[in-house]
């Protein structure tokens, strides 16, 4: 009986065009999996978006606009007793660093908190069901 059924499906998975198509419901995300996977995207992401600020800071001040911009706040009265205002990218950027460091954490916390929270709402529902599809 069971190789008449091995037969059948055999020769229904010749028929279709696209391949095998299984279906399998993700029950249970390992937190730390999902911790080691958003802390590299997070510091990923958080050296992209410094590398584009540098270019950026570089691009404006080869241009003038930095100059520019510590003249006209110098001439506002926001630098010191001279009117000398200056910005100083060091300064920026290694904040800029510091505060994504501490925004890598945070949320790659909320995403282990998010893997948690689907680990308990998949144990009342039962997962997510996913068709998977082989190309050929």
């Amino acid at each position: 009986m069971a190789t008449i059924e091995t037969a059948r499906r055999g020769t229904e998975q010749a028929r279709r065009p696209g391949g095998r198509r299984v279906r399998v419901v993700i029950r249970r995300v390992n937190p730390w999996s999902v911790l080691k996977f958003s802390l590299l995207f997070y510091l990923c992401v958080m050296l992209v978006v410094l590398l584009g600020l540098v270019i950026l800071y570089a691009v404006l001040s080869s241009l003038g606009v930095v100059d520019a911009i510590e003249d006209l706040a110098g001439s506002l009265a926001l630098g010191d007793r001279q009117g000398n205002f200056q910005i100083n990218g060091g300064y920026l950027f290694r904040t800029a660093f510091l505060i994504g460091l501490i925004s890598t954490a945070l949320w790659a916390a909320v995403t282990v908190f998010l893997a948690f929270l689907y680990n308990l709402i998949a144990d009342l529902v039962g997962g997510i069901e996913v068709t998977l599809a082989e190309r050929r």
